[in-house]
């Protein structure tokens, strides 16, 4: 099971480049996106729990974990993904106008880790505030969530074309002459029907294009002063493609937000986590899933190398 899921979080899913947003004219239809956590390490589902309007999970310190991207709708979207307030494609301070996955109607994608390349990842792994990605580049205050800002694709309307009034046959070379003229007076466009592609090509990275894609013991006694973050690990393959994807709007369609901590530390808060969760293993209680803008690029290295950066 583990397997087939590492198998279609890297052949299946998408990475595009920030493009401008485009007005959409017409009533939009609403997304129907939704985001989970998967365990690597434990293979299941982590089960959230709601409390003053946010959604929480439990994390236990050294699990991996998946970002799980469910696209339930029936078009095409873009999922710009944050994790503790950074970028996971970039690196950068999370903004929704950054890079993201592309998902296509209806396909779940199974993110792994930190984007280090076209061909690779680092891994998701929870772990102690200070140990996380984002503090240890400098970026504390948004540790302990998990943000995905939801596009809808641009519809590119169909061409207009000049309405031609019916001509008997003898008028065939004027027909002829006529079309000849309209075909000239629509620069790089040629006839409709015989020069259209029979199938396009994959578009070369671009900065107006995208790419397409393809976390035993008990922590509680010990750990209960300490809030999660999620760390920069182990290297694994994860290969990616660009695609083109152009925003319907400059603003998210959906933004769905999930916080992580410890299983003690939220009991503490007053999140009604399940006391089996206690098995399993805040700085800033609200922590932002994207507070700031963009720049290009991916996710860079950290300072210096976590105790689990060297996992196999």
């Amino acid at each position: 099971m583990r397997h087939l899921r590492q198998r279609l979080a890297s052949a299946l899913f998408v990475i595009p480049v920030v493009l401008p947003g485009l007005a959409s004219a017409a009533i939009a239809p609403q997304t129907n996106f939704d985001l989970q956590i998967f365990d690597r390490t434990e293979g299941r589902y982590l089960p959230t729990y709601q409390f003053e309007g946010r959604t929480y999970v439990v994390g236990k310190p050294g699990n991996e974990y998946a970002v799980s991207l469910r696209n339930q709708g029936g078009e095409r979207v873009m999922a710009v993904t944050s994790v503790d307030g950074v970028n996971i494609v970039s690196g950068e301070t999370a903004s929704p106008a950054q890079s993201g996955y592309v998902l296509s109607a209806g396909q779940v994608a199974d993110i792994n880790g930190w984007r280090k390349s076209m061909s690779n990842i680092a891994a998701f792994y929870f772990t102690d505030h200070s140990d996380s990605y984002a503090a240890r580049t400098g970026r504390p205050n948004d540790v302990g969530v998990i943000g995905v800002a939801v596009f809808r694709e641009r519809r590119v309307q169909p061409p207009v074309y000049p309405y031609a009034p019916y001509r008997s046959s003898n008028d065939q070379e004027s027909r002829s002459s006529s079309a000849d003229s309209w075909a000239q007076s629509q620069p790089g466009r040629g006839n409709a029907l015989n020069d259209a592609p029979s199938s396009p090509a994959s578009p070369a990275p671009s900065q107006s294009g995208s790419m397409a894609s393809g976390a035993g013991n008990d922590y509680a006694a010990q750990r209960a002063e300490k809030s999660l973050g999620t760390g920069h690990g182990r290297i694994e393959d994860s290969r990616t493609r660009y695609t083109d994807f152009q925003r319907a709007s400059s603003t998210p369609d959906q933004v769905v937000t999930i916080y992580y901590n410890t299983y003690s530390n939220l009991l503490s808060m007053g999140v009604p986590v399940y006391r089996d969760e206690s098995r399993y293993g805040y700085r800033n209680p609200q922590p932002r899933p994207f507070p700031r803008d963009p720049t290009p690029g991916f996710v860079p290295n950290p300072p210096s190398r976590s105790p689990y950066a060297a996992r196999d």
